[in-house]
């Protein structure tokens, strides 16, 4: 299955996973980090964000998920705490709005074709998703 994703989306999952992946360069420096499974998913992702992404299985969905769930909660914390430092109108905090935002929609489409998986498998099998069955079964574009 594809997952469409434009311009401004691609921009802000490259951006906002440069973002994840920096802070988990100097959190494993000594602050909590962010789980590495997450952290190599994001980083697995930033190498594919030239367009459009090919989804061929769930357990693939699933992991996609988690990279834009990360890089979708480390945005909006970031953002929150911009405008609080600064101010909702500083360059910056704008700039995390809209790649906050562009993010979100993403992980939303993200959902919905997940769900959408979720079911087909279950259709198929006639029991609910195991991790073997979301591996197994493809999905082509």
């Amino acid at each position: 299955m594809i997952l469409h994703v434009n311009f401004e989306e691609v921009r802000a999952l490259s951006s906002g996973a440069d973002l994840v992946l920096a802070a988990g360069d100097a959190e494993r420096d000594g602050a909590v980090a962010a789980p590495s499974e997450a952290l190599a998913e994001a980083e697995a992702l930033r190498s594919q964000l030239t367009g459009d992404l090919s989804i061929e299985t769930l357990a693939q969905q699933r992991r996609l998920r988690s990279a834009v769930s990360l890089i979708c909660d480390y945005l909006s914390d970031r953002l929150k705490g911009k405008v609080i430092e600064q101010s909702p109108g500083h360059e910056e905090s704008i700039y995390l709005y809209f790649d906050y935002g562009h993010v979100l929609t993403v992980l939303h489409r993200l959902d919905h074709l997940g769900s959408e998986m979720t079911a087909m498998v279950e259709l198929m099998t006639g029991a609910p998703v195991t991790d073997e069955a979301a591996a197994a079964i493809s999905f082509p574009d």
